[in-house]
């Protein structure tokens, strides 16, 4: 029996760790457990695709210290050994960075769950030395793709209807001015006798991992209503999981979560797998399209009148200087001046030959510029002159004139390319992609990339998409 102090001390060495408030390695994990089913249910259509991994990771890093508890039990982290006091920093780090991507969804965020989950990573392989316990290091696939033969046909009708897609799409086009006429997608739904007999291949899911089959018991793997034993090779698990174990909406991506269950020293192992799910259809595209074009434009400009007096005996000048209106320039192969009236006067006797005046343009103008000189000269001595003169000049523009051309609202199918035509005066694109009712991107340059699932690529003056499983973010 322990004596009152050695009872005292051991009370005094289990209450330490709630006494510094902090919880214990069981307390910990149910909330990391807790915290891991939330993080995934929270995560909507956006999130799914773009923090599987780092949701994989977390799983992994999870159920590996949950496998563990028992090693642990009644401890505080500032006990364990390094490796697994780092895995529980690592995961605590990751399941933040992954909380704020899913409440403010941003890129900056994203990448900020990715790193977090690279740092998981290196945590979870630091375990593998540490004990002789199970652990699963990496699982493939981690997307599950498409149904085949969903019994669909796109057509093209020849009175194009409003469709529900439309509203749902919520289109903005690029520019405010007349657009053509808008040609829509249909799709029609192949009845069941009609679809085909093809069946879906299995899902082939391997995992890779330590001290995976153990107590002569075969590991096995359970999804959705389907259970089955693994082959079991060298540090690897293979499971042909049937498709139809996989459950699966017709829009909207989905996670569905497999549990593998194996036995070590007579205890029962779990870790929860999960995989995205693509649905049947994968979404819908748009592409607009601003188109600018100069159309050539004149006018012709008549001058003011500009009048210049010389006294008696005398020659006088007088130069003017015009700029165009704006927007507009100077034809100045198609221009000339005007004499309106030569004047002269001897003793007041009116005598229009007496002014040898002229109207010129100045050799000295400016490029943009037109410039006269109107002079009053007298021919005979003593004779009093007036000129009056102008001129008249084209004006010529390029008057920009715009439409937007939209494709309207195109269906996207896993097994055939959608082909969007490109306006070679178009100035300005917008490609808007729906993808599994609930991802949006909007693209100023349709081929940057960066759309899940979607590959966008030219073929001459025409943009091909093609929603490819296998294109994962």
């Amino acid at each position: 029996m322990r004596s009152p102090s050695a009872l005292l001390a051991a009370l005094v060495a289990l209450a330490i760790p709630a006494l510094a408030g902090e919880p214990a390695i069981d307390e910990r994990l149910v909330l990391l457990r807790s915290e891991r089913t939330a993080l995934q249910a929270r995560a909507d259509g956006a999130a799914r695709p773009a923090l599987l991994m780092a949701m994989r990771i977390q799983g992994l890093l999870t159920d590996a210290l949950s496998a563990r508890e028992h090693l642990d039990s009644g401890r505080s982290t500032a006990e364990l050994p390094v490796p697994r006091r780092q895995a529980f920093a690592a995961l605590t780090a990751l399941n933040a960075a992954l909380n704020d991507a899913e409440a403010r969804p941003s890129e900056a965020a994203t990448a900020l769950a990715r790193q977090a989950a690279d740092r998981a990573t290196k945590a979870l392989e630091a375990l593998a030395g540490t004990d002789d316990l199970p652990l699963v290091l990496q699982v493939t696939p981690r997307v599950v793709p498409p149904r085949r033969d969903v019994g669909d046909l796109a057509l093209e009708p020849r009175q194009p209807p409003v469709l529900a897609a439309e509203a749902q799409f919520q289109l903005r086009p690029v520019s405010p001015q007349v657009t053509e006429p808008v040609t829509f997608t249909a799709v029609r739904y192949v009845p069941e006798f009609a679809a085909g007999a093809e069946e879906d291949a299995a899902v082939e899911v391997e995992i890779v991992g330590l001290r995976l089959a153990t107590d002569g018991v075969a590991p096995t793997l359970a999804i959705g209503g389907w259970r089955g034993g693994a082959k079991v090779s060298p540090e690897r698990l293979h499971f042909s999981v049937p498709r139809s174990a996989f459950a699966t909406d017709a829009i909207r991506s989905g996670l569905s979560i497999a549990m593998l269950g194996l036995r070590r020293g007579g205890r029962l192992v779990t870790f929860e797998l999960p995989f995205l799910v693509l649905p049947d259809r994968p979404g819908s595209v748009a592409l607009d399209q601003r188109l600018r074009w100069l159309v050539p434009e004149s006018n012709t400009l008549m001058s003011p009148e500009l009048m210049v007096r010389a006294a008696s005996g005398e020659t006088r000048s007088l130069r003017r200087c015009f700029d165009p209106p704006a927007g507009w320039r100077f034809d100045k192969a198609h221009r000339s001046v005007v004499i309106v009236e030569r004047l002269g006067w001897l003793e007041d006797v009116s005598d229009p030959t007496l002014n040898g005046g002229t109207v010129e343009f100045a050799a000295d103008e400016g490029a943009d510029q037109v410039c006269i000189v109107v002079s009053a000269k007298p021919v005979t001595a003593g004779a009093r002159t007036a000129t009056i003169g102008r001129f008249e000049a084209t004006l010529a523009r390029a008057q920009a004139v715009e439409r937007t051309a939209q494709s309207g609202v195109r269906a996207l199918d896993w097994g055939e390319a959608v082909r969007l035509p490109i306006e070679p005066e178009a100035v300005e694109r917008k490609l808007y992609v729906r993808l599994f009712g609930e991802v949006m991107r909007e693209l100023a340059d349709p081929l940057a990339g960066g759309i899940p699932f979607v590959r966008v690529t030219r073929d001459g003056d025409v943009l091909v998409l093609r929603a490819d499983p296998s294109a994962e973010p």
